[in-house]
């Protein structure tokens, strides 16, 4: 029997004992003398006490013997497992449990262990708990999926690059070592006074080359030969053909000599020679050895510079030195340029000259200073 807590055995009441009789007592101290003992009060043995002394003695011991007969008595029992022991407060506390389990068994929706707030904030709890792990999912889900995705661009784009890099490196070796784009074909454009067939001979050694390994080089110094062949330029077009576009050059003043006219072009190369002065197209008074010359290289800046519609119009251009080139026109008209700075703003001048007042014989336009143009009478010769 479980007992309570705080329970002491030597607390409960002790029930009182009725004294012997007083006859017992005193054959029971008379026993005690007999046996020479030595009696409760201490009393020497061989010496009666009186009947008063006695029976006080007899009295008092054996009240206090029951008491702890009593008490001892009342500790085993407390101690014995066979005892029946009833804890009021435990039964209490069954009784209340017991109806508690009543009620939850008749509305098992109403939780009697706590208060009403206690559950709310349980719920309330959960429900963010599960929110917090289905939002925790949702980012998981995004991340995964953003990562995955990184890794998919990061792979289309390393194969992208690495198929253009492949496609470049076949086409650079197609291109410079495959027969493929060898080149089978040369044309030659813009030849007038030059051979086309001559210029054809001289680059045929290309033939047969793919067209990124051919020798420009060689080509370039091919075309130098050719004194007519003022520049050139070069289109690949693939797979097979080299077009070569020449630029011939032109004749822009004529030397007289000998056996008729040379015509010259800027750089004092003679492009042809032509027994008659051709028809518009200046002579220009130098001798043919002074071809190149730096008076003969203003001269023929000075005729660039002029108006086409003037230029028609010259028929001799002179020069002593750099800085006094003179010009006639058919007219008879003469035309005082001096050195060929400011061309531009010169023709410009003397373009507007000549429209304010027609050129007669004996007219000299001085626009050797092109901010002030001057027209006067020519100087006889006298």
């Amino acid at each position: 029997m479980k007992r309570p807590e705080g329970f002491d055995p030597g607390s409960l009441p002790v029930p009182e004992r009725p004294a012997p009789p007083r006859e017992d007592r005193a054959a029971s101290d008379t026993d005690a003398s007999a046996r020479g003992g030595a009696t409760p009060g201490g009393a020497t043995p061989g010496r009666a006490p009186s009947d008063g002394a006695r029976s006080l003695l007899t009295g008092a011991t054996g009240q206090r013997l029951g008491a702890g007969i009593t008490a001892l008595a009342g500790r085993f029992r407390a101690l014995s497992p066979d005892e029946d022991f009833v804890d009021p407060v435990a039964q209490e506390r069954a009784a209340a449990r017991a109806a508690r389990a009543a009620e939850a068994a008749e509305d098992p929706d109403v939780d009697h262990e706590r208060p009403l707030g206690a559950g709310v904030r349980a719920a309330e709890t959960a429900r963010e708990a599960r929110a917090a792990r289905r939002r925790r999912r949702l980012v998981e889900r995004q991340e995964v999926r953003r990562f995955t995705r990184r890794s998919r661009h990061r792979r289309a784009a390393w194969l992208t690059s690495g198929a253009v890099l492949l496609v470049l490196v076949l086409s650079v070796v197609v291109a410079v070592y495959s027969p493929l784009m060898a080149l089978r074909t040369i044309e030659v454009r813009g030849t007038d006074r030059v051979d086309r067939q001559q210029v054809l001979h001289a680059v045929d050694g290309q033939l047969g080359t793919p067209l990124a390994r051919i020798d420009f080089g060689a080509i370039n110094r091919q075309l130098a030969g050719f004194p007519l062949i003022a520049s050139y330029v070069t289109e690949e077009a693939p797979p097979h053909t080299l077009v070569i576009t020449v630029t011939e050059r032109e004749p822009i003043v004529a030397v007289k000599t000998g056996s008729g006219y040379d015509l010259v072009d800027p750089a004092g190369i003679v492009v042809e020679s032509d027994p008659k002065q051709p028809a518009g197209m200046p002579l220009a008074a130098v001798q043919p050895s002074q071809l190149g010359s730096t008076a003969f290289r203003s001269m023929t800046e000075v005729v660039l510079a002029l108006p086409t519609s003037v230029r028609s119009t010259v028929t001799q251009v002179t020069a002593s030195t750099s800085d006094d080139v003179t010009l006639t026109l058919h007219s008879g008209a003469k035309v005082v340029w001096g050195s060929p700075d400011d061309s531009a703003a010169k023709a410009r001048l003397l373009a507007a000259l000549m429209t304010s007042q027609a050129p007669s014989g004996k007219v000299e336009y001085d626009v050797s200073a092109p901010d002030n143009g001057i027209v006067r009478q020519q100087r006889s010769a006298g």
